[in-house]
């Protein structure tokens, strides 16, 4: 006879209850978020907006991620942040509802979407480093490496289907409908993350305050060179990208490709390429984490160069298959590097600086899109982001310790910390 406690086991002993439900959260959630960007953008060139309306439309939103992501990440070091997760899906699911609301009405104006979509980046600063956190204790070091690349492959491939209905959705009913199907979706994933367990044990006893919090953080971010090497090269890498694929990608569709179909369907190619790097790292453990990821990054500048170029759009796919491929070999790298060398208890706060230093720069390429086009044309703006991207990639690795830090074996991890992880697991 069969021994029951064996039959529940999981086949995956990493994959528990929290893992599944962030992942299956994820997906949801996922499916709704990639076609968003692409229904607000032609939703301000339908109200005769070009690049400049666009980049401050863009630039709102990453304007106030930036303001608020060390508050969101503090906060998530101090609260159950399962219940800071369902809080900012719920915000941006209500945000997301009054903008479709608007745009399928014809009543919105260019104003309206800054504002709506600056409430959306807020939500993201409070959601993003509570998510992080929650996923790195949610698997011990042992499975991190495969759990962190099936999650990502999961997030990647509703994002497949996301861009690929959203890009067909906004040239067939219009944009306003896919931002009401993104609140559906964002207001699911809540329900489903409301379900979520965390242990007293992964949330700390409250500090002296909020500040001293932020302080903390302050220490384990800049005690590292490798940790704000990567993330001052990205945030210029970033930077760069939202204004090639987010202002200028969009102008160019419209100009030369056809419109939202086609650059809904590259969209989807590259999160097809975002798949295939996931169950590439499924297999493939590199040992130096940080080497592997500036290599993936080196991948970023192809669309951009390709779209400048005047590629065809079966190049300019493959362009962004490779860039999707490159973007999760650094996702898994470095979420393994956080998760092997930061205190799980200052996961959140961390990676709250992660985020906010990456993303600093963005607001930036958003607002010298457009002059950028005006003084350099289209293809001028495009190859000088492709050749930011790639330099900055080849600078950081000047840094010794991006070059030589390896994986630890699992029984180097301090036991408590595989115990706290074990535990949320469960």
């Amino acid at each position: 006879m069969p021994n029951r406690t064996e039959d529940r086991a999981p086949r995956l002993p990493w994959a528990g209850r929290s893992y599944q439900i962030q992942t299956a959260a994820t997906v949801i959630s996922g499916l709704g978020n990639a076609g968003a960007p692409i229904a607000t953008a032609f939703a301000v060139l339908r109200i005769g907006g070009g690049p400049a309306e666009i980049g401050s439309v863009t630039g709102a939103r990453l304007a106030a991620t930036v303001l608020f992501l060390l508050v969101g990440g503090a906060l998530a070091d101090r609260l159950p942040r399962h219940r800071v997760m369902v809080a900012a899906n719920l915000g941006n699911a209500l945000s997301q509802a009054l903008l479709a609301v608007l745009v399928v009405a014809g009543a919105a104006r260019l104003w309206e979407i800054v504002l709506l979509s600056a409430a959306n980046g807020i939500a993201l600063a409070f959601f993003a480093p509570a998510a992080e956190g929650m996923l790195m204790e949610s698997v011990d070091q042992e499975g991190a490496g495969r759990a962190f690349a099936l999650f990502r492959t999961a997030l990647n491939s509703s994002q497949i289907a996301g861009a690929a209905l959203g890009g067909t959705l906004v040239a067939v009913v219009g944009p306003g409908w896919v931002l009401g199907l993104d609140a559906v979706a964002l207001t699911a994933a809540a329900a489903l993350r409301a379900l979520l367990r965390e242990p007293a044990a992964a949330t700390p006893p409250a500090g002296p305050g909020m500040l001293a919090d932020l302080r903390v953080g302050w220490r384990e971010f800049t005690s590292r060179r490798w940790l704000w090497a990567v993330v001052v090269q990205y945030s210029v890498v970033n930077a760069a990208l939202v204004a090639a694929e987010s202002v200028l990608g969009p102008i160019v569709a419209d100009l030369r490709l056809g419109g939202p179909r086609p650059w809904g369907l590259v969209n989807a190619v590259m999160g097809a390429g975002l798949v295939a790097g996931g169950l590439l790292m499924v297999r493939w453990q590199p040992r130096r984490l940080l080497l592997a990821g500036t290599f993936g990054i080196l991948a970023f500048g192809l669309p951009a160069a390709a779209l400048a170029a005047g590629a065809p759009l079966a190049l300019l796919g493959a362009a962004m298959f490779a860039s999707g491929v490159g973007g999760t070999v650094y996702g898994v790298s470095w979420t393994m590097a956080l998760q092997q060398e930061i205190p799980a208890a200052s996961f959140s706060r961390v990676a709250a600086y992660d985020w906010c230093g990456s993303v600093a720069l963005a607001p930036v390429g958003t607002a010298a899109a457009a002059p950028l086009a005006g003084g350099l044309g289209l293809d001028g703006a495009l190859w000088a982001c492709a050749g930011a991207m790639t330099l900055l990639s080849l600078l950081v690795l000047a840094v010794p310790e991006v070059r030589r830090l390896a994986r630890c074996a699992p029984a180097a991890e301090p036991a408590a910390a595989r115990r706290l992880r074990v535990e949320a697991a469960a």
